[in-house]
């Protein structure tokens, strides 16, 4: 009788053992969620586009409600407007250039914001003609005239690729105009050249009846130029104070991320919801080419995604100090801040079909 109870007791302890254990596992697994739910206004840096479908596949998936954190995204209207309404308290986070962050950041002691996110691995930055121009490099750019808004990224970043190149950064005349000018300028011929995103003037000049075979680009990236390009940043104050959702922001975007690259057509689809005048076909394209080009990246298959490498932003931060005469030079991790990013094993995208 002693013997069975004995063996009774042991084996009930034994059942309890396994469920603290089943229990104490599956705590240890699961993501941490936020105390409370979080509702946050997010800026994009310019036109709900096919670039910017992530965000709208998370949104309208659910995947940042699961979360705790309920979203509300607009569209912007720059990355030097986006980052300054982000600072100022207009929006309490948002996706824009880390260069212009960077910029504002030495600019405007006490409002830094911080990047925690790197999207675009590669920089979009391209300057873009006409075949008809007969510029076959970038040292023919010397002499020319180049179109493109003022506070254009590629156009303020220029005297970093023109020293890249060998040129010097005053050897080209510039003319400021309205984005919507940008590519019909290039095209009537009143400019030489423009500045712009590779993946948005690009496809603007093919919508526009330009022949692929006619646009002639140079991509800041193909230069062994070290900047990065679009991230998604926040005051720092936010970052310390909602830790926990901002690493389940993290994990809702990198799905939206994913299922852009695994259906990208269903990601255009949802864009269109929101904006019924959007030419599918063009944005879906658009999208293809950002995740080719500037996504899946050789460091991000390295890596995965999200992160950055510390010498390359580092390297990166002394050439726009440079190139912006910045009076001070930010530390990497002022600039970025890796620890809201889940483990590399959950940041591996699926490839590009």
């Amino acid at each position: 009788m002693v013997h069975r109870v004995a063996h009774r007791s042991l084996r009930v302890a034994a059942v309890i053992l396994l469920v603290l254990a089943a229990t104490t596992l599956a705590f240890a697994q699961a993501p941490a969620r936020p105390a409370r739910p979080v509702t946050w206004k997010f800026t994009l840096d310019f036109l709900l586009q096919g670039p910017q479908a992530p965000f709208l596949v998370a949104l309208e998936k659910g995947y940042f409600a699961r979360e705790g954190v309920h979203l509300t995204i607009d569209r912007g209207f720059g990355s030097a407007d986006a980052v300054a309404k982000i600072a100022g308290g207009a929006y309490d986070l948002g996706y824009a250039d880390i260069n212009s962050m960077i910029e504002f950041n030495v600019r405007n002691p006490g409002k830094e914001l911080v990047a925690f996110v790197m999207v675009l691995n590669a920089p979009p930055f391209a300057i873009l003609t006409l075949r008809r121009e007969n510029i076959r490099t970038p040292q023919d750019l010397v002499g020319k005239r180049l179109g493109a808004p003022a506070g254009d990224a590629p156009r303020r970043l220029f005297p970093v690729f023109a020293r890249a190149v060998g040129i010097h950064p005053d050897s080209v005349e510039w003319v400021t105009m309205d984005v919507p000018l940008r590519e019909p300028s290039l095209i009537r011929g009143s400019v030489n050249a423009i500045t712009g995103f590779y993946f948005t003037a690009f496809i603007n000049l093919k919508a526009a009846g330009v022949r692929p075979e006619d646009i002639v680009a140079f991509l800041y990236s193909d230069y062994g130029l070290p900047l990065y390009g679009n991230a998604v940043m926040a005051p720092r104050a936010l970052l310390e104070r909602e830790p926990a959702a901002v690493r389940g922001f993290v994990r809702a975007f990198i799905r939206g991320v994913a299922d852009s690259i695994t259906a990208p057509q269903e990601a255009v689809a949802l864009l269109k919801r929101r904006d019924p005048l959007l030419n599918e076909a063009v944005e879906q394209e658009r999208l293809l080419l950002a995740l080719r080009a500037n996504v899946l990246t050789r460091e991000v298959q390295a890596d995965g995604f999200g992160g950055v490498r510390p010498e390359r932003l580092a390297r990166a931060i002394e050439a726009v100090a440079a190139a912006f005469g910045l009076p001070s030079k930010p530390t990497w991790y002022e600039v970025f801040n890796p620890r809201f990013l889940p483990p590399k094993r959950d940041r591996m995208l699926p490839p590009l079909r």
